[in-house]
C-alpha cells in the first residue's frame, strides 16, 4: 500500500522523481545544512504560535513511548477523533487516515456544521496566493483525506503571518496572522489530487527509477536537493553559472544541448544586444580562453579619485525575525544587529578597528545607532560592499530615531561602493566566474592569502550563519554564548578588513 503524507505529496506534486528518489536513493540527498534548518525552525516556531489564533485550543500530538521519538500517529488519529466526538472548538495537528493517505490538519476549526481547515505556512501574506501554487496543493489533498474520512469540510483557509502587523505592546496572535479564504483556489486543484495519488501509486510501488527529464520542475517552487544526481554530467563551469542568466533561460540552453561555455559562446545565442549579455559573452571568453586579468586602470582611478579621508571602512550583519521582537517592528523586518568598522583618520595612517554587537533578547536598535554616530564623523567618507544594503539600513534608523537622523543622513550620503569598480568591470578575472560578490572578488584577487580565507573561520563563516546564530545566543550557556558571539565579531571583522585589502589593491594596480 502506498503511504503518502501532506510532505510526501506535494513533494510528488512538485516532482515524482524527487519522492522517488527520497525513498530509493535516500544516500543521493545531501544533509540539512545550518540554513535550511534554520528555515524548518522558524516555521515550527509560526506554527506552534499560530495555534492559538483563535484563543484556546486542544493539541493532539502524540510520541512513541520508545526513544524514536517519532509521532505516534495511531494515537493522533484517536485523539482527534475524541476531541470532534466532544464538539472541541479548535484542534490543533488533527490527524486523519484513508487507504494509506495520512495527513495533518494544523488547526482544524469546529463551525457547528462542519470543520475548517487552516493551514499554517511561514510567509507572509505579502505574495499573492497566485504565486504559491504549492500551498493550494497542500490544502486540496488534505480535503480529499477529509473527505474520505466522511467529514464535512466548510472551509479552508491559508494562514501566514499579517506583513502589515506592528508590535505594539504584547504580542497580538489574532493580529499577527492573517488566514485567507482559498476554497476558490482549492477548488480549481481539488480534481488533480486523485489523479496525482493514482500516479504516485504506479511510480512509487515500482523500483525502478521513473524516467522523468530534467525541467523547472527542478527549481520550483522550491530547488530541488537532487540536482546534483538529475545533472550527473554538468561541465564545470556551466550554462547555470552564467551571471544573471534566469534559470528558466538556462534550462532552456541546457536541452538545446549548450550547456558548456564553448558550445553556448559558439552557438551565438548570446549576442551582447544588452549590458547583461556583455557581461556574459565576457564571462564566456575568458573562461574559454584562459585569459589574464583584464584592468581598466583608468576606470579604478576615475573610482578612487571619489575616495577621501578620514576613510572608513562599514559592514552589516542583520537578521529578520519572523515574528517581530522589537516594538514598532513588522514580521521579517531586516533588523542591524552588528557592525564592523576598520577606518583610516589620514593619508598614510594607521588602520584601526571598531565593532558592535547588540545583545539578542534586549532591544538594541538605539544603543547601536548611538554607537555609530559616536564611530563616524559627519564628514567621514564611508566605504561598504554593495551600496543598495548599508544606506538603506542607516536611513531606516534615521527614520526610527529622529533625534540621530541628522547624522545617520550624513553618514549615508558619504557612502561609495567599494563593488562599482568590479560591478562595472574594471577588473575582472576568471575565478570571479561572472560575479561581483565579494565572496567570489576575495578569492579571485587574493587566491592565496590565509588571513582572507573565510573557511578558517570557527562556527560562522557567512552572512546567513550569522544571521541564524545571533538570536539564538540568549538561550546558550555562558560559555557557549561568549563563542558564538566572539565568532561573530571575528566574521563581520574580516568582511571589513577584505574591504581594506581590495581597495589597497586598487591603489596599487592604479600605481
Amino acid at each position: 500500500m502506498l503511504h503518502l503524507s501532506k510532505s510526501r505529496y506535494t513533494k510528488f506534486w512538485q516532482c515524482p522523481k524527487m519522492l522517488w528518489l527520497s525513498k530509493y536513493k535516500p544516500e543521493e540527498e545531501p544533509s540539512v545544512d545550518a540554513s535550511t534548518q534554520a528555515r524548518f525552525d522558524a516555521g515550527n516556531e509560526i506554527g506552534d504560535l499560530a495555534m492559538g489564533m483563535f484563543g484556546d485550543f486542544v493539541e493532539v500530538t502524540a510520541y512513541k513511548e520508545d526513544e524514536s521519538g517519532e509521532l505516534d500517529l495511531p494515537k493522533m488519529i484517536e485523539r482527534t477523533a475524541e476531541e470532534m466526538e466532544k464538539d472541541t472548538e479548535i484542534i490543533c495537528e488533527a490527524s486523519f487516515s484513508f487507504n494509506g493517505l495520512y495527513c495533518a490538519v494544523d488547526i482544524l476549526k469546529n463551525e457547528g456544521d462542519g470543520w475548517a481547515i487552516y493551514e499554517v505556512k511561514s510567509g507572509s501574506n505579502s505574495k499573492d496566493v497566485s504565486k504559491v501554487p504549492q500551498y493550494i496543493a497542500d490544502i486540496a489533498y488534505q480535503k480529499y483525506v477529509l473527505d474520505n474520512c466522511g467529514i464535512n469540510v466548510t472551509g479552508t483557509y491559508l494562514v501566514r503571518l499579517n506583513s502589515e502587523y506592528v508590535l505594539d505592546g504584547d504580542l497580538n496572535l489574532r493580529e499577527l496572522f492573517a488566514a485567507e479564504d482559498v476554497s476558490v483556489e482549492v477548488a480549481l486543484e481539488y480534481p488533480n489530487v486523485e489523479p496525482t495519488i493514482r500516479l504516485a501509486e504506479r511510480i512509487m510501488m515500482n523500483d525502478s527509477e521513473p524516467d522523468i527529464e530534467v525541467g523547472l520542475q527542478c527549481n520550483s517552487p522550491y530547488a530541488c536537493v537532487f540536482q546534483d544526481y538529475c545533472f550527473p554530467d554538468l561541465p564545470e563551469p556551466s550554462v547555470f553559472d552564467l551571471q544573471k542568466i534566469k534559470y528558466e533561460k538556462a534550462m532552456e540552453f541546457y536541452k538545446m544541448g549548450l550547456a558548456d561555455f564553448k558550445s553556448l559562446y559558439e552557438s551565438g545565442e548570446i549576442s551582447g544586444r544588452n549590458a547583461t549579455e556583455e557581461k556574459q559573452l565576457m564571462q564566456m571568453e575568458y573562461e574559454i580562453n584562459d585569459l589574464p586579468a583584464h584592468i581598466d586602470k583608468e576606470g579604478m582611478r576615475e573610482f578612487l579619485d571619489t575616495v577621501y579621508y578620514p576613510l572608513y571602512f562599514l559592514d552589516f550583519e542583520t537578521c529578520m525575525p519572523a515574528v517581530p521582537v522589537h516594538q514598532g517592528a513588522k514580521p521579517y523586518t531586516q533588523t542591524t544587529f552588528q557592525y564592523s568598522l576598520h577606518y583610516i583618520e589620514e593619508e598614510g595612517g594607521e588602520l584601526r578597528h571598531k565593532e558592535f554587537l547588540g545583545e539578542p533578547g534586549e532591544d538594541y536598535r538605539r544603543t547601536l545607532a548611538e554607537a555609530l554616530c559616536r564611530d563616524i564623523p559627519e564628514n567621514a567618507c564611508v566605504m561598504v560592499y554593495n551600496k543598495s544594503f548599508e544606506p538603506a539600513r542607516i536611513k531606516k534608523m534615521g527614520e526610527m530615531l529622529p533625534d540621530l537622523a541628522a547624522h545617520l543622513n550624513a553618514i549615508a550620503g558619504n557612502i561609495i561602493d567599494l563593488m562599482e569598480p568590479f560591478q562595472k568591470g574594471y577588473y575582472y578575472n576568471r575565478a570571479m566566474k561572472g560575479s561581483y560578490s565579494i565572496k567570489y572578488v576575495l578569492p579571485a584577487v587574493f587566491p592565496d592569502d590565509p588571513e582572507l580565507d573565510y573557511s578558517k573561520l570557527e562556527g560562522i563563516h557567512n552572512g546567513d550563519e550569522a544571521m541564524n546564530i545571533f538570536p539564538k545566543i540568549k538561550d546558550m550557556p555562558a560559555d557557549e554564548a561568549e563563542r558564538a558571539r566572539q565568532n561573530l565579531l571575528k566574521y563581520c571583522e574580516l568582511d571589513t578588513y577584505a574591504m581594506v585589502k581590495l581597495w589597497q589593491e586598487l591603489v596599487r594596480v592604479v600605481g
